[in-house]
């Protein structure tokens, strides 16, 4: 599924994966997230419910560019750098254009709306 994420006023293109936990997350799309930083890594934000993570594998080692979803805590991870293995991540979809990372870093508030 194809999605587009508004950064400060520009528009970001990334697709989500065809996992249990993306189809969940595009169910709640539209969304407005407040987004806060977390050991220069990542943004994250409170999605408005836990996601279903059923089959996802047990860990992931995400890269800049990937959105992702942290079972143990319910959150919301949008990677603007390479991430460390991480036991409960599940990774949702990936930015189409890894130049646009750039935009994640500094992000308070991020639209997430579903394009097709």
């Amino acid at each position: 599924m194809d999605i587009r994420l508004t950064i400060d006023g520009h528009g970001v293109d990334a697709t989500l994966n065809d996992s249990v936990a993306a189809r969940d997350f595009a169910a709640l799309l539209p969304l407005t997230l407040r987004m806060a930083d977390f050991h220069h890594t990542e943004r994250i934000a409170d999605p408005p419910r836990r996601l279903d993570t059923s089959g996802a594998p047990e860990a992931s080692e995400p890269k800049a560019g990937d959105l992702a979803y942290y079972a143990p805590w319910g959150n919301l991870a949008f990677f603007y750098r390479d991430g460390e293995h991480s036991p409960g991540l599940v990774i949702l979809g990936r930015l189409d254009d890894i130049g646009d990372t750039a935009l994640l870093a500094s992000a308070g508030r991020v639209r997430v709306e579903s394009v097709s």
